[in-house]
Order: structure tokens, then sequence, then C-alpha cells
């Protein structure tokens, strides 16, 4: 039997600047349920409304039509993107502030998790601090509904990952608002999708949430070609803007994928910096950045060892690690901001940069958008091409009527999208970009992505977006917090297979052990228990059949037409593939605990 609600909005409708924001005169008002147990990601474009809606849910803000109704004792706790820390002396202090404050015990137990200092003064802590901070905060509080506004923003890759770790065993129900694809393909069982001022569900995760907006889109389309020429029009937009650029993006996935097998050719079988080429002259004559033994500490502690790379012209370099492992010292030192320790860079004499940081300056609230792009005029010269600047928004996914709006009315990730658009105009051969997805939506990440691709230079990334990465770059630089500089040929995805290769090279060995020398016992010695002896046995075996299932599984995925078709299959199939992916990872970290306390 169907469980009710925990909360419910009926007939929602809210104005805002003098429109209605949900709900209005020409859309039907919102009607939403919130299930126990539901993992819902609420996708929408920016301005759409997504964070004021959970600010609804959360009762934060009136709506002007509508009923909120939620089940006695329900607990609701609201991760906000940005929380206000300046009232605060330190991070503990934020956590423990108000009524409804956690536990100091319960705070501090997933603070130590996320490996943060709660004793931090709060006006000195980093953006990464705050953010897992206001984390430790949000979960301590045991809540039955957790509302998520891009809980991923300024994490690392470790804090993701055990974020994730914590919501797939979380028992409450959560929204969403991400533009981490991976996360949210990850966690998500239903969508949310805000559109135009109404609401619309579908029970399937984020996997299946391009599929479902693509056909609801080409529905419309049809439907238009009934009605008169502007609704047509529309409707051709919407498609064009959204499917079609899909489809460019496929094909621009497969350059990618030539140029990444055209460098992993070049990077030698040791996974070292040197690269070789057949012919080594015209090899030299397109390096743009070359980095020679370069290296770098940081009182005593070698933050970046000796390496050695060359960057073409026409890269796409991704560097990861964790916060603190030297990403940004990396950047500095190839684009010449930070000299390194030993070793030498050196630039093409043609090496014309932009640089866009994850500390975005703010635009000037009361400045238009026209004045911010043109500066006041109608054209804006775009990497030497003269363009209208309507027309040029409407590049960037603006609706061409807003170049006279203020900057202040913009959303966030507006505002993100405009300085992108700024910066984008510029005339450079070398794209620098810190943290370029954070407050972006899922469709200016594709437009993102997109811009990238087109673009003639060079590109160099940083960037926690692991969807992102496996689009955009063609090499990656992986940074341990050991100082190493893994060079891998691809994105994220080929850095963390590397990563594990030495886990599955060791499981690898034990199932490839003939069948008269099977794995041999540990040494007595060792003292293991009879679980961690069956384990130890019988996990290799068990890895390679999830590895089996998972390639079966995606294969089947990989049918375009299979969500339409049976979208309760491909959710099916999904989740079969999620979990194998979640128990491969346990067995491999098991399998491996155990055989280093046998080799121990």
């Amino acid at each position: 039997m169907a469980q009710p609600p925990i909360l419910s909005w009926e007939g929602l409708g809210l104005q805002q600047g003098g429109r209605w924001l949900f709900g209005g005169p020409d859309v039907a008002p919102i009607d939403l349920h919130v299930l126990p147990g539901d993992r819902l990601a609420l996708i929408g474009r920016n301005g759409a409304g997504k964070t004021t809606l959970l600010k609804l849910i959360d009762d934060r803000i009136e709506a002007d039509r509508g009923q909120r109704r939620i089940k006695p004792g329900t607990r609701i706790v609201f991760l906000e993107q940005e929380p206000d820390f300046s009232p605060f002396a330190t991070l503990m202090d934020f956590a423990q502030a108000g009524d409804d404050a956690p536990e100091r015990h319960e705070v501090e137990a997933i603070a130590g998790q996320l490996g943060i200092d709660m004793t931090t003064e709060a006006a000195t802590a980093s953006g990464g601090e705050k953010r897992r901070a206001a984390i430790a905060r949000a979960l301590a509080q045991d809540p039955d509904l957790l509302l998520l506004d891009e809980p991923t923003n300024h994490l690392d890759l470790g804090a993701i990952d055990w974020l994730e770790d914590w919501l797939s065993r979380y028992k409450g129900a959560f929204i969403t608002i991400s533009h981490d694809r991976t996360f949210l393909k990850r966690l998500t069982r239903a969508t949310l999708w805000l559109d135009r001022g109404t609401l619309r569900r579908k029970e399937v995760g984020f996997g299946g949430y391009d599929a479902w907006e693509e056909s609801v889109y080409a529905e419309e389309a049809r439907a238009a070609e009934k009605l008169d020429a502007k609704l047509k029009l529309e409707a051709h937009w919407l498609e064009r803007g959204v499917t079609a650029r899909r489809k460019r993006n496929q094909g621009r996935l497969e350059k990618l994928y030539q140029m990444r097998a055209a460098r992993a050719a070049m990077i030698s079988d040791s996974g070292t910096a040197k690269l070789k080429l057949a012919n080594d002259e015209e090899f030299k004559s397109k390096s743009v950045i070359v980095a020679e033994g370069i290296s770098k500490s940081y009182d005593g502690r070698a933050i970046i060892k000796p390496f050695t790379l060359r960057i073409q012209n026409g890269d796409r370099i991704g560097i990861v690690g964790a916060n603190g492992a030297g990403k940004t010292t990396l950047l500095k030192m190839l684009t010449g901001e930070l000299e390194p320790d030993s070793g030498t860079i050196t630039h093409a004499r043609t090496l014309s940069g932009v640089m866009i940081d994850q500390q975005r300056k703010l635009l000037e609230p009361d400045a238009t958008v026209r004045q911010i792009l043109a500066e006041g005029g109608d054209w804006i010269d775009v990497r030497g091409v003269r363009k209208h600047v309507q027309a040029y928004l409407k590049d960037f996914l603006f609706d061409p009527k807003l170049v006279d709006t203020k900057v202040g009315i913009l959303s966030g990730g507006e505002r993100s999208r405009l300085l992108l658009a700024r910066e984008f105009a510029r005339t450079a051969n070398l794209l620098v970009l810190d943290e370029p997805t954070n407050d972006l939506d899922l469709e200016t990440l594709d437009l993102l992505q997109e811009v990238i691709a087109d673009f003639e230079g060079t590109v160099l990334i940083v960037s926690h977006d692991r969807d992102f990465l496996d689009k955009t770059v063609t090499i990656t630089l992986g940074l341990d917090g050991s100082g190493k500089v893994d060079i891998v040929a691809g994105g994220y995805a080929d850095w963390e297979a590397k990563r594990r290769a030495p886990v599955a090279a060791k499981a690898k060995a034990t199932r490839t052990e003939p069948a008269a020398a099977p794995t041999p016992p540990p040494p007595a010695s060792t003292k293991l228990s009879y679980k961690d002896q069956r384990d130890y046995e019988l996990l290799p075996a068990r890895i390679e059949e999830l590895e089996a299932a998972i390639a079966k599984g995606e294969a089947i995925l990989a049918d375009p037409d299979l969500y339409t078709s049976d979208p309760q299959r491909f959710a099916s199939i999904s989740k079969g593939v999620e979990n194998a992916r979640s128990e491969k990872d346990a067995a491999e970290e098991r399998w491996l605990a155990i055989a280093e306390q046998v080799e121990g």
C-alpha cells in the first residue's frame, strides 16, 4: 500500500518582481507531493525558480496561492547554496545557532569524517570549509526531508564521494538542485522539472532526464505546428536550442575521443610527463606551454614534484585533485603567475590568455546587461567578429529582451552565465577556467561544453565536476596530494581508472592463478578472521562478475530508444548498474585492505 506524502503543495502560485513565477494565469498552478524516501532531482534553467521552490517547501516565504500540508513531526532541513556566516565567530558557532541546532557531538562526528576543523574562524574560512561546515550542520539534524541547493559546490572529490555515500544510505527523503550530473545520476530516482512556470514529475532518475526532456519538447513542437507562427517559432527554438545542441555535442565527443587517442600515443608507457611524437620538431612548433622539470614546495612539503609537460595548441587540460593537493599552485605555474622552485616554464610568444576563476568579481548590480557586454552600445566584438548584443545574448540562452535588465535582478546562475558571455567574447588563444561550472544550470553546462569544444586555442580547467571533465578535456593532470602529478590521456574517469588500476591488477592476478595454484592462504601470523579469509578468497571472482554485469548493463543503456520505448526497464537497468558499481567499489576496497594485511 502506497504511503501518504510527508509534504504537499497544492495549487501553488507565486508572483515575483511583478510577474508570476509559478502558477500564473497562463499556466496551471503547481502541485507537488514528496513521499517518504523520495530521491528527487530538481531540474530547471537558471531563473526558473528552483531555489525559490525549495524555500516555499521549507516555509521560508509565502505563496500567493495554494496550500502547504506537512505530516506532523516531519523535520525539514535546508542546505542553502550560500549560507550567511558573517554573524558567527567560528564554524561551530554557525553549526549550533538557532533553536533547532544539532548536538555538538553530532556535528563533530560528521565534521571529522568530512575533514573540517569546526573551530576555524568563520571570517577566514575558505569556500570549501564553509560548505563542509554547512553540510555537517544539516546532516547532524537528522532530517526527514533534506533540501540540497548545489551541495557539491566548493567540495573536493573526496568530500563529494563521502556525501554521495552518506546520501545513498540515508533513510529520509531529499530534493536536490545540482549541476553535477554524476552526483545526480548516482543518487536520484525521480525527477522534478521546473519549466516555464510549470512543474512536471517523472519516476525516473536523472539518468533518464535528457530523453524525457527531448520527448516533451518534440511533442510540443508537433502540437505547435497546428497553431500560429509565433508558437511554431518558439517551439522550434526550444527544440533547436536543447535537442540540437545535444546532438552537436555528441559529434564533438567523437572528435574529443579522437584527440584523446592521439594524445595517448604521445604519452610514455610509464605514465610520466615525458611526451613523444614521431616528428619531434613539428611537435615542438605546436607547443604553447612547455614545463621542464618544474616543482614547488612549501614549508618543506613537496606540493608539486618534478615533472615535464608540453601543452600543444588546442589541448584541453583538466586539473583534478583534493582541496590542498596543489591544483591552484600547478595552474599558476603553468600560466606564469608563479615561479617554480626548479625547472623552467616557457610560453609561446603569441600566447594571450583569459582567466575566469571561481572567485568571480561581482558584477555591478545597477549595471545593465547591455553595459556589461557592449559598454552600453548595440554591438559587441566577439573574438574579432562584430555581433549585435541581442543576438549574442541568445547564444548564451538569454531572452534578448533582457538586454536592458539590471544585473541585480538576475539570478546567481544568470549572472555567472553573463560573466561567461563577456569573457568568451575576448580575443585570446588560452582560456583558463577555475571551477567554471559553479552556479550554472545543466543547459548552460551543455552550452559551455560546446563553446570550449569550438574554442580554437588551448584550455586549462580546474574542476571537481566529473561529468564535465569527461566531456571536455583531452588530458587530465591528477594530483593525489603526495606531490606526484599523474598525466592521463582522457577525462576524470580515465584518471580514476588509473588510480584503481593497482587494485584491479591485484584482483586480476588473483583471479588468473591456475587451478593448481589458487590464492595462497595468508600466513598464520596475520590471524585473519574466518570472514576475512573467505572475502580474500572469493571477492576477486565477485569483482569479475560485477564488472561483467556493469558492462552488460551499460551496453543495453547505450540504446538511445530504450528510455522512450520502455522507461521502466531503463530505470531498472540504470539502478542495477549503479548498485553493481557501488558493490564493485566496496568489494575492491575490502579486498585491497585484506591484501595489505596479508602482505604486511
